[in-house]
């Protein structure tokens, strides 16, 4: 846990072609050449050049005289060979023949195999497995009644009397434990399911390819399902203020107490009384990131309409509230009140500007209202003050600044709208590329040794910026494609598609396997993986006994691997010198979380290949005829232009 189909083309053709050669006219070069050394015009599709070595019956000519009509070849040799052992000559033209046929193998195969093509199937199969195993992480971390066909085996149902404590009867049940231990925290859950929901948005095709789609929406709606019991709007005819239910379960380290963290316990034995922590609105920054999951989730859920309303609903009666700023609402930060008290310790707010604008754009495309837009560009540049200079340029839990600047320029290249948001879209426009190239300059970004960037040096559990550093600058080169431009400029530097695309794949590598340590960072994935996993359902054995507290240090400390493999679950990452210690007692380097997990699921799918589609798809308008796997227009469906 942070501490702080085909493709129609002409028969025969072995190779793909792109989108261009398919408007290109066939053009053939022949080997015929004159006496100048010119390439010479012929008929003939084939190459030719013909040597007469005399060795055919000739035609015969009176003797004495020289034949006057010209060779029938463009240019052409004639020898007077005499042949004096016929089995030698045999031999000859054997191995000539044998020489020009191995000659022509090696041609066809340096030509028309593709020799990559089966490392390219090897990288689709290894993503496909990652995004599989990636999204089973959040299936292990599920609480409530589980699914029958839930897909992790030690798990069962768990925290059954969450929302009952000595202050609180609400219905609390179900929602994700968000990291190795059993505590929910409704910030954590509400940035997962906006990122979650925002790379099916993108990227839904690829999902359907590899049978992945239902899978994550049922991730989401697991998850937004539970924010709908965790905000509470107004009540206008009681007057009672909206509230919002921002944790359950205890982080006090009271070591006289039974809780959520004294306690190394599975979810499903616990015993003890499990705190419920509420806000009132004026936690801005927990109400604008559960606005943009809210928001996000209902364009996901478009099909259906009963429900994308209901979240429509509960995202516009929040907005309504946190966006006011007066005497009788003040904004501010979730952690500065008490009930954020204990999860400061977790996911502590540097600010609430950034999750408000953030919330603000997605509700903007979930409903065409431009109020929500102009609430976005007009507070930007004050969210941009708000930044802290340790977080400029990252995307995760406590900043959303980098997100919503590329959410801006989506709307700036592909649906301009004009006055009055030139300057704001121009501005996201310019900080984008100026991120992008911060990637990729050494001097402003740190690196380790082995080539993963380190966002925030200073702190532990690095995979989790590296992820969504990848997904970003993945997906803004999907967008610079889909415009035909080569690539981005910032400050006089030129960022290329290729140079932009190869640090994005190369963080995706680093943690699946290419990396000093030679290890994957994904539980299951490759042949070697953390097996100390700081995960007490993982730790402890699915025997079907009840484990109590006073026994949960013998499986915290124990040296043995966890008898239960969490597949999919991203750990925290090696230090800034590429070393990763697999210990249980470390979660710096062992423990993973929903919010880091929902970032590596965005980096794997943003680099899955695109599915096979057919030529007339290529050259549909959702694409602008280009197979990226990306829906261009989807997310501007509910937005009307005047």
């Amino acid at each position: 846990m942070p501490r702080s189909s085909s493709v129609g083309s002409p028969q025969h053709t072995t190779t793909a072609a792109s989108d261009d050669d398919y408007n290109q006219p066939l053009a053939f070069v022949h080997t015929t050449i004159s006496g100048a050394g010119r390439l010479l015009p012929s008929s003939s599709h084939w190459n030719s050049i013909e040597i007469d070595f005399n060795i055919l019956p000739q035609s015969q000519t009176p003797s004495g005289y020289e034949s006057v009509l010209p060779s029938r070849f463009s240019k052409s040799y004639d020898y007077n060979l005499i042949v004096t052992d016929k089995t030698h000559l045999k031999r000859c033209v054997y191995v000539t023949v044998s020489f020009f046929l191995v000659i022509a193998l090696i041609f066809f195969l340096l030509h028309f195999v593709p020799l990559h093509k089966h490392h390219h199937q090897d990288s689709v199969k290894n993503l496909t497995l990652a995004v599989n195993q990636a999204l089973v992480f959040f299936d292990a971390q599920k609480s409530g009644i589980l699914p029958k066909n839930n897909l992790v085996n030690f798990r069962g149902d768990s925290g059954l009397q969450d929302g009952n404590s000595s202050t609180t009867n609400v219905d609390l049940v179900g929602g994700f434990y968000d990291s190795g231990n059993n505590i929910k925290f409704s910030l954590s859950t509400a940035y997962t399911i906006t990122l979650l929901s925002w790379t099916v948005i993108e990227y839904h095709e690829k999902y359907d390819d590899i049978a992945e789609l239902e899978h994550i929406k049922d991730i989401i709606k697991w998850g937004s399902d539970y924010l709908l019991k965790a905000f509470v709007p107004r009540n206008s005819s009681a007057s009672t203020p909206s509230k919002i239910y921002s944790q359950v379960g205890s982080a006090s380290k009271d070591s006289k107490v039974d809780n959520d963290i004294n306690c190394w316990q599975r979810p499903e034995d616990m015993s003890y009384g499990r705190d419920v922590l509420v806000c009132d609105s004026t936690a801005s920054d927990l109400a604008g990131e559960i606005i943009a999951a809210f928001s996000a989730a209902s364009l996901v859920f478009k099909n259906n309409e009963a429900y994308a309303g209901k979240l429509i609903k509960a995202a516009e009666e929040l907005f309504e509230v946190a966006s006011k700023n007066g005497t009788r609402h003040i904004q501010g930060m979730y952690t500065n009140s008490d009930c954020g008290k204990q999860a400061s310790e977790f996911y502590n707010s540097s600010g609430f500007r950034d999750e408000l604008i953030w919330g603000g754009t997605w509700l903007f495309f979930s409903t065409g209202n431009s109020t929500y837009l102009d609430y976005a560009t007009t507070n930007f540049d004050a969210a941009v003050k708000e930044e802290l200079s340790s977080e400029n340029g990252i995307f995760y839990w406590n900043n959303k600044l980098s997100a919503t600047m590329i959410l801006l320029s989506r709307l700036r290249f592909f649906l301009d709208l004009g006055y009055p948001y030139e300057d704001a879209f121009g501005s996201s426009t310019n900080r984008t590329d100026l991120l992008m190239c911060s990637y990729l300059n050494k001097l402003q970004s740190d690196m380790t040794d082995g080539g993963l960037i380190l966002l925030k040096p200073k702190y532990g559990a690095p995979l989790q910026y590296s992820a969504t550093a990848s997904f970003l600058s993945k997906l803004y080169s999907d967008y610079l494609d889909l415009l035909r431009r080569s690539g981005s400029s910032c400050a006089g530097s030129v960022v290329t598609l290729d140079k932009l695309r190869s640090f994005s794949r190369s963080q995706v590598d680093y943690i699946l396997g290419d990396n000093p340590m030679k290890m994957s960072y994904i539980v299951g994935f490759g042949d070697e993986y953390p097996t100390h996993v700081y995960h007490r359902g993982a730790s402890i054995p699915w025997d079907h006994k009840t484990h109590s507290c006073a026994e949960g240090d013998k499986w915290l400390n124990a040296k043995e691997p966890n008898p239960n493999q969490i597949v999919g679950a991203m750990v925290g990452g090696p230090d800034h010198n590429d070393i990763f210690l697999d210990e249980r007692d470390k979660p710096w380097f062992t423990e993973p979380t929903i919010s880091s997990n929902a970032g590596l699921v965005a980096a794997l799918i943003a680099h899955h290949g695109p599915p096979l589609m057919t030529r007339d798809h290529l050259n549909s308008s959702s694409s602008n005829g280009l197979n990226l796997g990306i829906d261009m227009m989807g997310i501007f469906q509910n937005i009307h232009l005047r």
